[in-house]
């Protein structure tokens, strides 16, 4: 079938598809919108290039499928790195279409003209510089595929306005043969063995997972070999939606802002089973330098195992198989007494944290909408403290999901994310946290939530400064080193809110909590919640005194 390249990749969206792209344009990518204009893939007009990663982000991640986005050549595409970082960190699947000057003037500075291939190449699973238009439906095809296998990630083709504009003739492949690309997806039988063997072995072993889990969607192995073998669960940020929060089973968050209990359970711990996680140093800081217990390490990229710390039993494969293979052996563990500490020590906490005394908890309110939501709705938390408040206080699970930006921690991924995720899940709830700082990165993407009546619920918690840089300065220098994290202006929230015809309300005490609930969820249609909290509220409590 002939037809212009420009209107072939339109073909290879709907072979593998895709329903809903992300994007803004401009003159090297005129061809592409004109064969969209024609189709039946809708286009979401963002404010923003980064919101256009962001959203596709959010969009794929709900769907568990892969979002696209598009932008035109020179800053169009730049915009998008750091949309694109943020997926690559947290390996979420993005097929991330940029226009390009004519291939024949590349290298020469034309007008808008930038290396996008160069640029993303450190934080893109893989890329392509279409040169031949002939090769897009190939390229397309393995795109999608790489972009959704192994350790899932962004992949980004770059595609100069002359070959958009070629006619060729159109073929989709149906199959991938990509060399040198052969994701590992089985354990190896005999580290099976091992590891069984050392479960078998412990008296205090401790499974921690990533977002491996959710990635591999092995939610329900992960709980039937948590129920076969009774050992408990700790988390990394990205983790917290890959098992049931409320489960006996559960213990909380690892981490420098993690749940000091769980941190302690992991250094107490003779065996640590890693299950979809890259165990890196933001999960791992408060771990004892002289950690000894036995480690085994499960994931589906080679590269993160025994990276950060040294493994007994590394196993390579996705989550799901090498579980499968576990539950079909027998084991003879008695963790009672360990599992029945660790839901002593959560209740203990969770019970301080939210009677402790302030005027505005915002834990108080994550807690609460979390039990109005029941079993289904999505949190999806930006930077900051706010994110470690969600953290700790959303009760995520199977139906309960749990978004952020755990790698890059990108300030602003939460309102684009929110919005994405919503159009995917236009039935269920949706909530952004953010502060006031991270709000105002990408705020104008707000019209978008407007302009397609897209239900978000926004929370901006407003302490007037960078919450958590303030925090961090504080621990590093003392009480009065603060520099650079004060907000001398911010802009009426309410007012923003009202000039885009979006619903809002304003709180600052714990007794208006159950009203703002009720005025937010009244209706399926964007809201903004300012909830004005005290500035000394901390991103862990300390709850020997104020937090």
């Amino acid at each position: 079938m002939k037809m212009k390249a420009s209107e072939a990749i339109v073909k290879c969206f709907e072979a593998e598809n895709v329903d809903l792209v992300f994007g803004y344009p401009g003159g090297a990518v005129l061809p592409l919108y004109e064969a969209l204009r024609n189709s039946a893939v809708k286009h979401i007009l963002v404010r923003q290039e980064q919101s256009a990663a962001h959203m596709a982000s959010g969009y794929g991640r709900a769907l568990c499928k892969v979002g696209v986005c598009i932008a035109t050549s020179g800053p169009g595409a730049t915009n998008l790195i750091t949309g694109i970082a943020t997926a690559y960190m947290d390996s979420i699947p993005l097929v991330v279409i940029t226009g390009q000057v004519n291939s024949s003037t590349i290298g020469r500075d034309m007008f808008q003209e930038a290396d996008i291939i160069g640029a993303t190449q450190c934080f893109t699973k893989n890329s392509y510089l279409v040169k031949h238009a002939s090769e897009l439906p190939r390229i397309l095809k393995e795109a999608f595929y790489i972009a959704s296998t192994g350790r899932k990630g962004p992949v980004l083709i770059d595609i100069p306005r002359d070959i958009q504009e070629t006619a060729i003739d159109f073929s989709y492949p149906e199959t991938v043969n990509i060399r040198g690309y052969k994701p590992t997806l089985s354990g190896n039988a005999k580290q099976i063995k091992k590891a069984v063997e050392l479960i078998n072995k412990s008296q205090r072993p401790i499974i921690c997972i990533g977002g491996g889990i959710r990635s591999a969607q092995a939610f329900n192995e992960l709980n039937m070999f948590v129920e076969k073998t009774g050992i408990p669960v700790v988390c990394t940020l990205m983790g917290i939606d890959s098992f049931s929060n409320t489960s006996p089973y559960f213990a909380g968050l690892i981490g420098s802002h993690g749940y000091p209990f769980a941190n302690r359970m992991i250094n107490d711990s003779d065996l640590l089973i890693v299950i979809g996680a890259r165990f890196a140093d933001r999960s791992t800081s408060m771990m004892k330098k002289s950690f000894n217990s036995n480690i085994i390490h499960i994931d589906i990229d080679p590269a993160e195992i025994g990276k950060n710390f040294e493994t007994a039993v590394p196993i390579v494969g996705n989550a799901k198989d090498i579980l499968t293979d576990l539950l079909e052996w027998d084991y003879s563990l008695n963790t009672a007494e360990w599992v029945s500490a660790s839901q002593h020590m959560r209740k203990d906490y969770m019970d301080k944290i939210y009677s402790h005394d302030t005027t505005m908890n915002p834990r108080l309110l994550i807690k609460k909408i979390s039990d109005f939501l029941g079993e289904k709705g999505t949190w999806v938390a930006d930077v900051g403290l706010n994110q470690i408040w969600a953290a700790h206080s959303f009760s995520a699970g199977l139906n309960k999901r749990f978004f952020t930006s755990g790698g890059l921690g990108t300030m602003g991924y939460s309102l684009p994310a929110a919005i994405g995720a919503k159009m995917a899940l236009n039935e269920e709830f949706v909530i952004a946290s953010m502060g006031d700082g991270g709000f105002q990165m990408l705020m104008s993407d707000i019209a978008v939530a407007r302009e397609h009546n897209v239900g978000v619920k926004f929370i901006i918690f407003n302490n007037g400064k960078l919450g958590m840089v303030r925090e961090l300065q504080k621990n590093s220098y003392g009480n009065q080193s603060y520099f650079g994290i004060e907000f001398g202006f911010n802009p009426d929230f309410m007012k923003i809110a009202d000039a885009y015809c979006i619903k809002s309300m304003k709180i600052s005490d714990n007794g208006e909590i159950d009203e703002a609930i009720k005025e937010m969820f009244k209706t399926n249609e964007p809201f903004v919640l300012e909830c004005i909290v005290d500035p000394e509220i901390s991103s862990v409590p300390r709850l020997g005194g104020r937090s």
